[in-house]
């Protein structure tokens, strides 16, 4: 038997599933798949591929469902991910491009991963320890007090206000609150935030003494803003495309619900992606580490500032899910995130 035939049986056999949800019939492969064969043939090209494990029969019928390992292969197979329309290409940019903040940015980007593929949509926040340092400014506020704002590469904005101990309001102060703006940014701009801490540590304890107290303020706010950063956050949206979608879950989705609740869970499995930024990453039913999630696939991939990855996002479905398509709306969303994120970092 021709392995290209039996691959594309199998690959006929996932589009019919995945189109009606009911199991596929040899007869209706014949009838709607420009096959070549007789459906004698088919039937045995099926029933090798159900010795295989690719495809089973959920019940006792003559039609077929793909196993895990069935999506498997249709995924790996793929030549390359099919790219979407140039209409939904300029609608994704549109919608981004309104954006006016990292936090809107997110907001958007789950919201539109949920309505372009009708699954649950996971994004993560860009986490502060993978970023850089774009700018910290320092505006006096009063006559002691600095708000410190701190602006990384992704767009995050961070302000911490400080009481620095000295008078800003005059000449003297003035001078010192551009020196301490200037001495921090020449060590911190363009490199990570975890390098930028330790840079400026060396700042305060080589500073003079008359001006260490008010650099240990603002350096000491600096630090609390990475701490408070290091716990990763994700956004979902499309919860509810799980209760259309209640066919595809013969027993609960309560476990799936549960398991979307841990989001320390959901930041493991984000974040388990090759270095390949340009990957779109399936896990599919059972490879899923987590027992709440075997029944579902996730597609996902990273997106981040020029060639470096510093969040991901994705999609979660069940297993029946249209991947050509959706692993295309999730490759060029990312895409079109990472534009964003180097354009902020840009300007």
């Amino acid at each position: 038997m021709s392995e290209d035939r039996r691959l594309m049986v199998l690959r006929a056999i996932v589009q019919d599933y995945v189109q009606t949800s009911e199991p596929v019939g040899s007869k209706a492969l014949v009838e709607r798949h420009h096959l070549g064969v007789s459906a004698a043939t088919v039937r045995n090209d099926m029933a090798l591929l159900e010795e295989e494990g690719l495809i089973h029969a959920p019940h006792t019928s003559a039609g077929r469902v793909p196993t895990d390992a069935g999506y498997r292969v249709f995924v790996d197979r793929l030549s390359a991910v099919k790219p979407l329309g140039q209409g939904e290409r300029r609608a994704i940019g549109q919608f981004l491009q309104g954006a006016v903040d990292l936090d809107d940015v997110v907001d958007r980007t789950v919201r539109l991963l949920a309505s372009l593929t009708r699954q649950v949509a996971v994004v993560q926040y860009p986490s502060l320890t993978r970023s850089t340092v774009r700018h910290i400014e320092l505006v006096p506020m009063g006559s002691s007090h600095l708000m410190i704002v701190l602006i990384v590469n992704t767009g995050r904005v961070e302000q911490r206000v400080v009481d620095t101990g000295r008078v800003l309001t005059d000449p003297t102060g003035e001078a010192l609150v551009a020196s301490i703006r200037s001495g921090i940014n020449e060590v911190a701009a363009g490199v990570p935030f975890t390098v930028a801490a330790t840079r400026l540590r060396r700042l305060v304890d080589e500073a003079d003494d008359a001006d260490r107290a008010a650099l240990e303020a603002v350096v000491s706010a600096l630090g609390d803003a990475l701490v408070e950063e290091r716990e990763e956050r994700v956004v979902l949206a499309g919860q509810a495309n799980l209760a259309r979608a209640g066919a595809d879950f013969p027993r609960s989705i309560g476990p799936i619900l549960e398991a979307l609740e841990e989001h320390v869970t959901l930041l493991r499995l984000l974040g388990q992606l090759g270095d390949d930024p340009e990957l779109v990453s399936v896990r599919i039913g059972s490879e899923n580490p987590v027992t709440g999630l075997q029944t579902t696939s996730l597609v996902s991939m990273g997106y981040g500032s020029g060639s470096e990855r510093v969040a991901s996002l994705g999609v979660l479905g069940p297993t029946r899910m249209d991947y050509p398509t959706t692993m295309a709306s999730v490759r060029a969303v990312a895409r079109y995130v990472t534009e964003i994120l180097d354009e902020n970092q840009a300007t």
